[in-house]
């Protein structure tokens, strides 16, 4: 196969990190005397070929050409496709499909001689301890599951360019609280803070998006002050601006992902497990960036404030339906706070409710909008008394707790006429509350393999059958004279 630019680009990257010819010919994908050759020529694949100056065969092109460059001129960003097109259009069956490519070829050579000229990219130079930049990117390549289930999500990513030392924390949307914790897990991590923090200008968690000029939000601005770092910012459709966290955002996912293989397993007890796992992978990589990182912390200013807190709070009413909505989301609460304000917490990955500064209810936290999480133990006693509501219920997916109660609902479905199925389903998912789901989920997975379902009070028997009775036992008579003896005895012999 051919060797290509952009291989060879990739392998002099990896040769000035580490100066290793295995590792960086594998990482460009090329055979290692392949790769030993151009690191000795130090060129390119396209600088070291000959340029051919004669042809094999006639240019099929050579009668349109002067039209064809007339209009490149006029638009430099028609694509030899489109000419191509137009040709075949104009003169059917004069050219063939495989002749795309010599098109292709002329348009290309026309491009670099006598094109419009291209926008530069300047390499830039990073000064030590200057600047944090910070990025999300979403790690579900990973295929990292917690508990057996997959789990989605982001890694806010802070990198100090100039030694590429770096940190990650574990989110679930580019939110605020999401970059509050991660920049302040960061910089506490390393007990100082440079001069700028940099991002990009498309996420709402750093940036007002609402009236089209992006400016910093005054949450994010307050964070920055409190830090002592000065946000910036890069021009809008500049990536390359933020080129070293974007490059080092696939470097990391490279990395847990050969790590995740060496563990055997990519499956985690917690999600704060998992976020533990990640850390310990980037700690072991920023000890070999030991020198730089040294140059960055001399350079940087010590951290001399507190940790804020990573939540944001909000005061919203309990509606009578039991739910509060909290971001463009709903969701429920105990019944017996309907009509009461209520205190929510909003961290990243969880919602906490608290009542007259009491803790009621954590719940896990909904990504964008018009999202509901409804939890069938907050609404089911009264839902019970009124199994009329049910078939129209916003919400009622919810009240399905797994695949086994939504099976166990349509099998009462087929059994019973009318709402009698609502009414069965409803005394289930009651004793569900009332007992163990799990017990519950069990007895009805089983009934359900025998095809032997009937109601509420078949699966009532077996998950709480009557108790035994207790056999009376006769109370033993007791006799304290001993001891009053005892203690008689233990006074003469004192006196």
């Amino acid at each position: 196969m051919r060797t290509t630019d952009a291989q060879v680009r990739k392998l002099m990257e990896e040769m000035a990190k580490h100066g290793r010819l295995g590792l960086a010919s594998a990482r460009a994908g090329m055979d290692r005397k392949t790769a030993r050759k151009y690191v000795k020529e130090g060129k390119f694949p396209s600088e070291l070929e000959q340029e051919r100056t004669w042809r094999t065969r006639e240019d099929p092109f050579e009668e349109q050409w002067d039209s064809l460059a007339e209009r490149l001129k006029e638009a430099p960003e028609l694509e030899a496709k489109t000419l191509f097109e137009e040709l075949c259009a104009r003169e059917p069956g004069r050219y063939k499909p495989g002749q795309l490519r010599t098109l292709q070829r002329r348009v290309r050579q026309w491009r670099a001689q006598q094109g419009p000229e291209r926008q530069v990219f300047f390499a830039q130079e990073h000064r030590p301890g200057e600047a944090m930049q910070t990025d999300f990117t979403w790690a579900n390549e990973l295929e990292v599951t917690v508990g057996g289930q997959p789990f989605a999500h982001l890694l806010c990513h802070p990198v100090l360019p100039y030694s590429n030392w770096e940190w990650a924390t574990v989110c679930h949307s580019e939110s605020m609280a999401a970059i509050k914790r991660g920049v302040q897990a960061a910089v506490f991590r390393l007990g100082k803070v440079p001069r700028y923090h940099q991002t990009d200008n498309s996420t709402s968690a750093t940036h007002d998006l609402r009236n089209g000029k992006r400016g910093f939000n005054a949450e994010y601005l307050a964070l920055m002050k409190h830090l002592g770092m000065e946000p910036r910012t890069i021009e809008v459709g500049k990536k390359e601006q933020n080129g070293d966290v974007e490059a080092l955002n696939g470097a990391l996912k490279r990395r847990l992902l050969q790590h995740l293989l060496m563990r055997g397993s990519r499956d985690f007890e917690s999600a704060a497990a998992y976020e533990s796992w990640v850390q310990g992978v980037l700690e072991k990589a920023n000890r070999l960036r030991g020198g730089k990182v040294e140059e960055e912390l001399a350079a940087m200013r010590p951290l001399s404030v507190q940790r804020l807190v990573e939540y944001s709070e909000q005061e919203v009413v309990v509606t009578a339906w039991s739910t509060i909505r909290v971001q463009h989301n709903t969701y429920s609460v105990p019944s017996r706070l309907v009509g009461q304000r209520v205190r929510v917490r909003v961290y990243d990955d969880r919602l906490e409710v608290l009542h007259a500064g009491k803790p009621q209810l954590v719940v896990d936290r909904q990504v964008g909008r018009n999202g509901h999480r409804i939890n069938y133990r907050h609404i089911i006693w009264s839902l019970v008394q009124k199994p009329g509501a049910f078939a129209q219920y916003r919400y009622r997916e919810d009240l399905f707790p797994s695949l086994v109660f939504r099976q166990a609902y349509d099998e009462l479905q087929r059994v019973h006429e009318g709402r009698a199925a609502d009414v069965e389903y409803l005394r289930i998912l009651h004793l569900a509350a009332s007992t163990l789901e799990s017990q519950v989920e069990q007895v009805l997975a089983r009934l359900l393999a025998e095809g032997g379902l009937r109601g509420a009070e078949q699966v009532k028997a077996l998950v709480a059958p009557a108790r035994p009775e207790v056999p009376e036992l006769a109370q033993p008579e007791v006799d304290l004279s001993s001891y009053d003896a005892l203690l008689v005895e233990q006074r003469e012999v004192a006196s």
